[in-house]
């Protein structure tokens, strides 16, 4: 899949704004909008810095514009791509233009639909299909519209272009309102119907440190079928909507570091760091519980965790 050429200009025009900052540090590492790649990102931050002496910033960026800024040199890393999630950004820069380097290290993930314990008990729902009954979406109904609602991620996650092809594969498109909104105000939601005992369901997946704060169901689907699974992006085709169907659960995910290839040039050190890092699900939700739940500083919780896991740390710097 091919990411079309006018939504690479925009996202190239949007890196003007990183081309001081590339020039100011050894290395930029940018950071989407998700707790475990923030957290990730400041540990690779301090790695750098602490075991190579390089100069190292964190930038925002969306999945689209870091791969961009990685194949411009406006950027040098990605700490977390989800793949398949990310595979046509991946296939255009990876395997096309071979300016960007994957780490083959990924770290498990998986993603679906979740509900509460209380509103398992309180609705019977079991399987995400059952959403489809009028019935049991208007148990989900909190602005009385008739329609239940369900948060299918934040704008600008790939994953939320596949929950959309899955409302509208299952059919519960028809009896939910599909919501996009951030994360941390999906989580408030969670807790706001955990204190009030009110139904609620919505997107989750792993490694996050949701499943350690709440009493978490995931709701049943057929097993995941790769050759049913049609996912087209909305950067490959305008009737990507349309011409999806993912009728189905979602495979696993990995999680894969990804670096600008000019870095094994520039800072063959960094390079080599950057293609050795392994993690685990539990380590990265660990690492995202401190910064989220317990609000850790993550420039402070980067250090004590390094400091704490040395012998790990000089495993990827051989």
């Amino acid at each position: 899949m091919k990411l079309k050429k006018t939504l690479l200009g925009a996202a190239a025009a949007s890196l003007i704004g990183f081309t001081g900052a590339a020039q100011a540090a050894d290395v930029i590492i940018g950071v989407p909008n998700w707790p475990s790649v923030r957290v990730t990102g400041h540990v690779l931050k301090v790695v750098m810095e602490d075991n190579l002496g390089l100069e190292v910033e964190l930038q925002n960026g969306t999945n689209p514009v870091v791969f961009e800024a990685m194949d411009s040199g406006a950027m040098h890393v990605h700490p977390e791509v989800w793949l398949p999630n990310q595979a046509n950004l991946s296939e255009t820069f990876v395997q096309d233009k071979g300016t960007v380097r994957q780490n083959p290290n990924g770290v498990e993930a998986f993603q679906g639909m979740c509900v509460t314990k209380q509103t398992a008990d309180a609705t019977g729902i079991v399987n995400l299909s059952d959403l489809t009954d009028p019935d049991m979406a208007g148990q989900f109904d909190t602005d009385g519209d008739g329609m239940g609602e369900i948060w299918i991620g934040a704008s600008g996650w790939a994953s939320t272009n596949v929950e959309k092809v899955r409302a509208k594969s299952y059919g519960y498109d028809e009896t939910m309102n599909l919501k996009e909104m951030d994360e941390t105000l999906a989580l408030a939601e969670v807790d706001n119907a955990i204190a009030q005992n009110t139904n609620i369901v919505f997107f989750c997946y792993t490694p996050h440190h949701m499943f350690a704060l709440y009493d978490l169901v995931v709701l049943e689907e057929p097993a995941h079928d790769p050759e049913n699974w049609v996912m087209i992006q909305p950067t490959d085709d305008p009737e990507w909507l349309e011409r999806s169907s993912t009728p189905m659960a979602w495979d696993l995910a990995y999680l894969h570091i990804h670096y600008a290839a000019e870095l094994e040039d520039s800072y063959p050190e960094a390079a080599r760091l950057l293609s050795q890092v392994q993690l685990d699900t539990d380590t990265v939700s660990q690492m995202t519980y401190a910064l989220v739940v317990e609000k850790q500083d993550p420039e402070e919780f980067a250090r004590t965790w390094v400091s704490e896991n040395q012998a790990l740390v000089d495993s990827w710097l051989k």
